[in-house]
């Protein structure tokens, strides 16, 4: 399997998840650097998911 368009999309997925949480976790008025790191470390691995499910979609639409 080619890695091309999956890894682009985990990129900007991740990204964009783990800046969501950093947002939601500073919002929730949460300091320190541990629920900052969580939440970045979070992003990524539910980036995972939502990039191979959208990879599928892409693929898909042939």
């Amino acid at each position: 399997m080619r890695l091309g368009l999956p890894l682009l999309i985990y990129v900007m997925a991740s990204t964009a998840l783990a800046g969501a949480a950093i947002t939601a976790v500073l919002a929730a008025g949460m300091d320190g650097w541990q629920p900052i790191v969580a939440a970045a470390g979070a992003g990524a691995l539910i980036g995972i998911p939502v990039a191979i499910w959208a990879t599928n979609q892409i693929r898909n639409l042939r």
